[in-house]
């Protein structure tokens, strides 16, 4: 029985390797969207990306007969801990052969870094946190992914299951098309909402970027706080996506809904850049970069990534509101769908709001975990 010798990465040559192993994996998967290297690459780097203030991380390779056969890193966020009094180790950036031993090999090295750190669950995949890409795929693999969500090997699930792993929670996908069905129901509730109440709209001022992911940070540490998994994001970790933002936002897709003149909900929806990067094969420079900026009016889908309503305004209709806007401005735009997405299994509410304004499950993504004490 061949061996599986599991390194953990050190060297920039070995991080080479771990960022650019995905390729292996997925050369028959059409439907695959290569990552961009540079954003993994600063994604990793513990001394630019500030969830590592609050978290650590190793990396680690798996070598079969002298050749690369998985990767996955083991990562443990503080904050998530200290917010949900949990002790969990999180597996990430898992992709592999479709091999039960190296699948072991790998899953085993987090337990056991885990395990010396004091951590009691492991629980994956999270890229690196719940703010970030995370869950492995388990239907829909028929499409590609939408921007800053994830797609696998169907036999992902197999490896995860064979190695004791459980459902953590699934999460969903809503699809939205121009013409959905609801679309009169939905104007009636609008109507009626608007007659009732008197909330303002207006565009992120991307002048003020810094200022105003603060705000939305506010809102949305405030409005999720509940929810299964919430880690709240900090300043730094707000401009870090400010920076982000500034390159690829459409600030028409980014919109707060004001009460008395002071923000009390947003709406944040992307382009999906994925219809473009799709063909730069992970290399954003020196010609892809260009290629997205000039092209981007050519993207036919959106990703509405989040909705935010403050606590004392989540029962007045704003969500109705806010959702009409974006996609007003969004068909104004020329978007043709989007994606809502992801939403908890268990987040009752919002799958209902979301279905009654038209939107179909059309994916779904779970996440795994297992005690180990």
């Amino acid at each position: 029985m061949d061996k599986v010798k599991i390194l953990k990465v050190k060297s920039g040559r070995e991080l080479r390797a771990f960022i650019n192993f995905p390729w292996q994996v997925y050369r028959d998967y059409p439907n695959w969207v290569p990552p961009l290297r540079v954003e993994m690459k600063e994604k990793l780097n513990r001394k630019k990306n500030p969830f590592f203030e609050h978290a650590e991380m190793d990396l680690f390779l798996a070598q079969k007969n002298n050749r690369i056969a998985g990767r996955v890193a083991a990562i443990i966020d503080h904050r998530h801990n200290e917010f949900h009094r949990e002790k969990v180790v999180f597996f990430g950036f898992y992709e592999s052969f479709n091999d039960q031993l190296v699948c072991r090999a790998l899953l085993d090295t987090v337990v056991e870094w885990g395990r010396s750190r004091g951590m009691e669950i492991l629980r994956g995949p999270m890229n690196l946190s719940m703010n970030d890409e995370c869950a492995f795929l388990i239907e829909g693999f028929d499409k590609p992914p939408v921007i800053m969500m994830p797609y696998n090997p169907p036999y992902y699930l197999d490896l995860m299951d064979n190695y004791g792993l459980i459902k953590a929670r699934d999460l969903y996908a809503f699809m939205m098309t121009r013409d959905h069905q609801t679309l009169e129901k939905v104007r009636v509730v609008i109507d009626k909402v608007k007659s009732i109440t008197s909330f303002g709209m207006r565009t992120v001022n991307m002048k003020k970027i810094y200022e105003e992911t603060r705000k939305i940070a506010t809102i949305y540490n405030q409005a999720w706080a509940k929810n299964w998994g919430f880690v709240p994001w900090t300043e730094k970790e707000m401009d870090f996506m400010a920076r982000r933002l500034k390159i690829f936002a459409d600030p028409e897709l980014v919109i707060f809904a004001l009460h008395e003149g002071r923000e009390a909900g947003f709406a944040f929806g992307l382009p999906n850049y994925n219809e473009l990067t799709k063909d730069l094969n992970g290399h954003l420079f020196p010609f892809g970069i260009l290629k997205l900026l000039f092209n981007r009016r050519k993207i036919k889908g959106m990703r509405a990534v989040v909705f935010g309503v403050l606590p004392q305004f989540q029962h007045t209709g704003l969500a109705y509101l806010l959702y009409d806007e974006l996609e007003r401005r969004a068909k104004a735009r020329g978007y043709e769908w989007a994606e809502m997405s992801w939403q908890l299994e268990d987040n009752e509410a919002i799958n209902r709001f979301t279905t009654s304004i038209g939107g179909k499950i059309y994916k779904k993504y779970r996440i795994y975990e297992k005690k180990f004490i």
